[in-house]
C-alpha cells in the first residue's frame, strides 16, 4: 500500500473523552459504587442528592454529589450545577 493513502493514526484514543473528570480515587471509587447500586439511574440519583444538599445549604455534601454526577454524566452535572446556582 502506497504511503500516500495511509491513514496516520490517531493520537488519542476515540473514546478518551474523560477530559475534565476527577481522577480522585474516592471520587471514582464512591461513582462506580454508585453506578452498581443505582444502575443506568445513577446519575440522576446523584444529581438528587445534590440538590437535596444544596437546599439544605450543605455545600461540601452539594459538591460530593455533583462530582459524583458529573463521572457518570458530565451534561447532566453541568445542567444541575447551572441550575442550583442561579
Amino acid at each position: 500500500m502506497s504511503r500516500l493513502l495511509a491513514v496516520p493514526a490517531r493520537v488519542v484514543a476515540a473514546n478518551d473523552n474523560g477530559a475534565g473528570k476527577s481522577t480522585d480515587p474516592a471520587i471514582v471509587e464512591a461513582a462506580l459504587r454508585h453506578f452498581a447500586e443505582h444502575g443506568l439511574g445513577a446519575a440522576r440519583a446523584a444529581r438528587h442528592r445534590a440538590e437535596q444538599a444544596f437546599f439544605a445549604d450543605k455545600q461540601p455534601e452539594y459538591r460530593w454529589w455533583l462530582e459524583i454526577c458529573r463521572q457518570l454524566d458530565r451534561r447532566m452535572a453541568v445542567v444541575a450545577a447551572r441550575e442550583f446556582q442561579a
